[in-house]
């Protein structure tokens, strides 16, 4: 699938833009379908913040619980004083996670087609296990900011192999919150480690090398059906939305199944439930 500029580029940069991966019916039936589930989320049965600020205090059950199934979670500014939304619920949610690959057939659909695990291979995952899955909707005017990190910080395998594939489900752009990267920068070290034991969550620090200086970011504006796929250990980072435009996109998180997943992330799966590749 990958042709030999793209590996090196990809093995040199710590990523790699793919424009038109996916087709606008394939995208708008995603896209649709995340609609559908905010539609059918009733806040009243439970709900939460997401926020990247201070992970490990803001943590709580209700994310926990989603390590495995389908939850809907509000933007940090979607509420005001009182507690009340601002405006729609539609315009107030952060995102959607965390099993939406397997769990949901309009999806899993999108999530595994021949292409993808092609990719996927041509990337150095050999026995693909796709962990997470996240609807982000970085809403107009109130999408939170995601500071800088690393995703080996939730998906700790021995040795090193989580990477990221990233669906713009709209035009991203510097306005409206695209991704930012430090080319070159998965060759650092792994900085955190978000630790799950039960209940318990902690964010280890490993290693005291600062995050980079947004002067040597890069954004990475795409366009609607682009895929972005990352390393690792590639810092990354996404700004507000201030813009009066969102920003849909869609995550997967996969690491090789011939590496060793560590008991201390915060998704596990047993025999009844694997985690699997993109066939």
């Amino acid at each position: 699938m990958l042709n030999e500029a793209q590996c090196a580029r990809y093995q040199r940069d710590g990523y790699i833009v793919i424009p038109g991966f996916k087709s606008a019916a394939q995208v708008a039936a995603v896209r649709a379908r995340a609609a559908q589930i905010v539609d059918q989320f009733d806040p009243g049965q439970g709900s939460s913040i997401f926020t990247t600020q201070d992970q490990a205090t803001t943590t709580d059950a209700y994310f926990l619980g989603s390590d495995n199934t389908i939850r809907c979670f509000f933007e940090e500014e979607a509420f005001d004083a009182e507690g009340r939304l601002r405006q729609d619920k539609s315009l107030s949610i952060n995102k959607i996670g965390h099993a939406l690959h397997d769990l949901d057939p309009v999806f899993e659909r999108f999530s595994r087609d021949p292409q993808l695990a092609a990719v996927a291979r041509d990337l150095g995952l050999t026995d693909a296990r796709v962990w997470q899955s996240m609807y982000i909707f970085k809403q107009p005017g109130i999408g939170g900011e995601v500071r800088w990190h690393q995703d080996a910080t939730f998906f700790e395998t021995t040795p090193i192999s989580v990477t990221t594939f990233w669906f713009a489900l709209e035009d991203a752009t510097i306005e409206n919150g695209c991704l930012w990267v430090e080319p070159g920068g998965h060759r650092g070290p792994l900085r955190e480690r978000f630790v799950r034991s039960g209940a318990d969550i902690k964010m280890e620090k490993l290693d005291a090398t600062p995050w980079p200086d947004d002067s040597v970011a890069v954004p990475l504006e795409a366009a609607a059906g682009s895929l972005v796929c990352f390393h690792g250990l590639l810092p990354h980072y996404s700004a507000p939305n201030r813009s009066p435009v969102s920003r849909h996109a869609y995550t997967l998180h996969a690491t090789d199944g011939r590496s060793a997943y560590s008991p201390h992330n915060w998704i596990q799966r047993d025999a009844g439930f694997p985690a699997r590749g993109f066939d």
